[in-house]
């Protein structure tokens, strides 16, 4: 096992939250039996004492299990110089099986963390805690991804050997090889970047027509989980080379690195917060008729609805820009 800062920190907060997680859940299960805010048990009064600390608690860990995605991340691009070949976090990911599966289960978590966030302010906005129960079913259901998460993670870094020869970006998204990598670099450069500006266009009506009317919330969440898929793509197949200046240039890590000024950490941010934002509205749609949350769901809708459109607009701006002010020109 390598011994690292971020990898020490990465493994004693997972098991940290693996452990809240697991201690809420038990919380969790007593109150979709026995939640009763009307009732004034002993029972209900201490649900409510333990749900407040509980949830205080949930609260910051699910915070830092987001941040952590970008902490994953970063502790991969500080390691890849150990193993032979690699050339940015790519290969420090393949360095190992369970590199990648790690970051899918990150940003899943860093998704379902969110919604949960999301979800635990509506409903600490309500007089009676209206959204309690679908919060911590939510975390019922994410305690398993957390699990597996924590201990697939503690296996990635334990069965890291610095002596392993890995790929290197070039090879691992190279769009003429096989695998995800290549698949996800292979779309035509020019189609693909229309159809970026076309999902981003769609994406922004459909949050317009949302803050204007109060209407497509429904729309305006899946455009925005579209347009995350979208984006993703396209970072790979189009933008990256823009960032680059070359044409054979796919990774999506080396946007990490200084040598591009870490650009990578705020375009990834951006997109990952519009697409969170945007499916926010969408989970608290079925939830605008609760008596409490009647006047201030809206409110708080509208607000995901503006973080959304402005991160959008953000990364379709700083997109643009850095094609024109590119060298790079692509053909058709």
């Amino acid at each position: 096992m390598i011994l690292h800062p971020s990898i020490l920190a990465l493994l004693v907060s997972s098991l940290l939250i693996s452990l809240v997680t697991l201690y809420a859940c038990g919380y969790g299960v007593l109150i979709l039996r026995r939640w009763d805010i009307t009732n004034g048990s002993e029972l209900q009064l201490g649900l409510e004492r333990s749900t407040y600390l509980i949830t205080t608690m949930v609260r910051y860990l699910l915070a830092f299990q987001s941040v952590s995605l970008f902490l994953y991340l970063r502790t991969a691009d500080s390691i890849y110089p150990l193993f032979t070949g690699a050339m940015c976090a790519a290969g420090a990911l393949s360095a190992h099986w369970l590199g990648y599966p790690v970051l899918l289960l990150k940003l899943t978590s860093f998704f379902l963390g969110g919604i949960w966030l999301i979800l635990n302010h509506a409903d600490e906005q309500g007089y009676d805690y209206p959204l309690i129960r679908p919060k911590y079913l939510l975390l019922l259901l994410m305690a398993p991804l957390i699990m597996i998460e924590t201990v697939a993670q503690a296996a990635y870094f334990a069965g890291l050997r610095p002596d392993t020869i890995t790929s290197c970006c070039g090879s691992l998204f190279n769009s003429s090889a096989s695998g995800i990598g290549p698949g996800v670099a292979s779309p035509p450069p020019l189609p693909m970047l229309a159809l970026f500006y076309t999902s981003a266009s769609v994406t922004v009506a459909a949050g317009v027509r949302f803050c204007m009317r109060k209407r497509g919330g429904y729309l305006f969440a899946g455009m925005s989980a579209a347009h995350l898929v979208i984006t993703l793509v396209a970072v790979v197949s189009v933008i990256s080379l823009y960032f680059y200046e070359l044409p054979s240039h796919h990774c999506p890590f080396c946007l990490l690195q200084r040598e591009y000024g870490y650009a990578g950490y705020p375009l990834y941010l951006v997109i990952l917060a519009a697409a969170l934002s945007g499916i926010g509205v969408g989970v608290l749609h079925p939830f605008r008729h609760c008596t409490s949350l009647r006047e201030l769901l809206p409110t708080l809708q509208h607000r995901l609805a503006l973080i959304a459109l402005t991160a959008l607009l953000i990364c379709s701006g700083a997109v643009t820009w850095k094609i024109l002010a590119s060298s790079l020109r692509l053909g058709g």
